[in-house]
């Protein structure tokens, strides 16, 4: 009877092109066949290398990346860069425009192109809206002290006063 095992490393033996094996293909090649205590050690210490290197060059990618994306809001936020992005969409839709014919084999419609326009231009008015909502409600909070309710501030105190200068005003001029 033939072992599976054999033939699986039979057939991956003929599937290398031919090279020279090295030491690494030879302690690696025989961990089937060798004791479960070699090949729980061998997993284990090859899946810790795995991980600790996969933990070391992910946080080196992280930083780099999340260090990026902040130096670059900054310096937006300075003005030193600043993103044009009427151009920026003129080319996404350009590029969209060319995808599309070439998945489907005919170009966009110019409905497709009115939707596009208009879903964008409604998204940029969405967020003036909720700028100046902002806005207001910090202007109405502001006013009246608080955005669960009415609190007694000293705009509130100035306005009393105000009110009651002006009624003893009148009701001292005659």
């Amino acid at each position: 009877m033939i072992d599976p095992k054999h033939n699986k490393n039979l057939a991956n033996k003929q599937k290398m092109s031919g090279k020279d094996s090295g030491a690494i293909e030879r302690f690696f090649g025989d961990i089937s066949k060798g004791s479960a205590t070699k090949q729980i050690a061998i997993g284990a210490a090859s899946g810790w290398l795995t991980g600790f290197v996969t933990v070391r060059v992910g946080r080196l990618v992280a930083v780099a990346v999340g260090g990026s994306i902040i130096l670059l809001q900054i310096a937006n936020e300075q003005g030193y860069i600043n993103v044009n992005w009427n151009k920026v969409n003129a080319k996404v839709d350009k590029l969209a425009d060319k995808v599309e014919e070439t998945v489907t084999g005919e170009g966009p419609r110019w409905v497709d192109k009115a939707e596009r326009y208009l879903d964008r231009k409604i998204g940029q008015a969405e967020d003036l809206l909720k700028q100046q909502q902002k806005k207001t409600r910090k202007w109405y909070s502001a006013l009246i002290g608080d955005e669960n309710g009415c609190r007694l501030n000293d705009f509130h105190i100035f306005l009393g006063a105000f009110a009651a200068g002006i009624v003893l005003g009148v009701g001292t001029a005659k």
